[in-house]
């Protein structure tokens, strides 16, 4: 089992940035690909980011933040982080992280997953 922990959301201006933390308990975090995902209000839930196990792996971005967010992970602290810089108001959404034992995957096929850090982008 392993349980996550996001944090690090909040309200920022268009153009700001900020960094959200996924912290892992339980197994050995390093041996999960671990992905973003965000939910806007009345939409479904979308894919951001993925990270593969390794260090120096692979990693994959939606389109929308391609060049804007950055994924990255600290295996020794159990911690993936999200960068995300030039942020637009339709970024806002919960942002939630999710892990698997397998390779990354854009669709929401993860098999476990936090509770979620608000993000809020003020135009």
């Amino acid at each position: 089992q392993v349980q996550l922990v996001e944090s690090g959301g909040g309200l920022v201006q268009a153009g700001g940035s900020l960094r959200l933390s996924c912290a892992a308990s339980g197994r050995t975090f390093s041996n999960y690909a671990v992905a973003w995902f965000r939910r806007a209000p009345g939409k479904e839930r979308e894919f951001v980011a993925a990270i593969s196990w390794s260090y120096g792996g692979t990693t994959i971005y939606a389109d929308s933040v391609k060049g804007r967010f950055t994924i990255s992970r600290d295996n020794a602290k159990n911690t993936v982080y999200l960068e995300m810089n030039s942020l637009k108001p339709e970024d806002t959404a919960v942002y939630y992280c999710a892990a698997r034992r397998t390779t990354v995957v854009k669709t929401p096929s993860y098999d476990y997953w936090g509770q979620g850090t608000q993000v809020t982008v003020s135009s």
